[in-house]
């Protein structure tokens, strides 16, 4: 793939994991006796760029490590993922992003995240990296990175003629500056709740309720919910909904990522909303029946 090649670019954080498993996850003041730990890359936009990458098409990262330990790994994950990183800034001093994550015997997860060297996203990241932001490419976002530094990327892709894709994890308030730069808004169901301004959502029907709600706000929303499915509403035009695939829950960490990673995928390469929302949702239930 050449530099002319439509790209996926993901703007945003990477995480050096600790996956912890136990048999549930502790309460408060609760100690629990694990079974095993192990060391993973992540952090979301680490996740969806490996992800696009491994769906077939031209993934570029943007984001920032330290010169630690982590940093370096976080590096080479993406190299091994196919992942273009040369616009990853080496921070010197301070410490790369990582997080905890806690699995319970159902493979249901609870995670800590430190931001660390993710928080230094800035301007100089969005201006050494201008040659990512063209019309025909996709830029991917999360709220794992401060909301100005969002601002600024999808800003310049905006400018560029591309498109922009939110995915609004985790669920925090979103700048109105954010908001009108969005394109394609994906949230689960917690930060659908949170977004929409609606009760629990917990089926289809409640998850295509909220989707038209925030469909007024952003071209085009999508809702996941879990074991239910996923659905869509686009902005005075088409609405829909698909039901989960039955699977064999192993573990649902990461089936977000992939999920996004591979929505991007589709839409850079031309599919209808729909199909890609399909795609997307095949592929995330093969990740949660995976063993990893």
């Amino acid at each position: 793939m050449t530099a002319d090649t439509p790209a996926v670019v993901t703007f945003g954080s990477l995480h050096y994991d600790i996956i912890v498993k136990g048999p549930a996850r502790p309460r408060k003041g609760e100690t629990v006796t694990g079974s095993a730990w192990h060391p993973a890359c992540g952090g979301k936009g680490g996740n969806q760029a490996v992800s696009a990458a491994k769906a077939g098409v031209r993934s570029a990262m943007i984001g920032a490590v330290a010169d630690d330990e982590f940093g370096r790994a976080l590096l080479e994950n993406l190299a091994h993922g196919s992942v273009e990183h040369e616009h990853v800034r080496v921070i010197k001093g301070g410490a790369s992003g990582m997080s905890v994550a806690i699995f319970d015997s159902e493979g249901d997860y609870g995670a800590v995240i430190v931001s660390g060297s993710n928080l230094e996203l800035s301007a100089d990241d969005v201006d050494q990296a201008a040659s990512l932001f063209k019309a025909g490419n996709i830029l991917v976002l999360q709220n794992e990175v401060p909301d100005e530094a969002n601002v600024l990327a999808a800003a310049a892709m905006k400018k560029a003629g591309g498109k922009v894709l939110l995915n609004a994890a985790p669920a925090r308030a979103l700048s109105a500056e954010l908001e009108t730069l969005v394109d394609i808004l994906v949230v689960n169901a917690v930060e659908a709740e949170a977004l929409a301004g609606t009760g629990e959502v917990e089926t289809l029907d409640q998850a295509s309720d909220a989707a038209g709600i925030l469909s007024a706000r952003f071209p085009v929303a999508v809702v996941t919910a879990g074991g239910a499915g996923v659905a869509f509403a686009e902005q005075g035009g088409t609405a829909g909904a698909i039901p989960a695939i039955k699977i064999k829950l192993v573990s649902t960490h990461g089936a977000g990522d992939e999920f996004i990673g591979v929505l991007a995928a589709q839409l850079l390469q031309g599919a209808p909303i729909d199909m890609a929302l399909g795609k997307a949702n095949e592929a995330a239930a093969i990740l949660v029946s995976s063993i990893r």
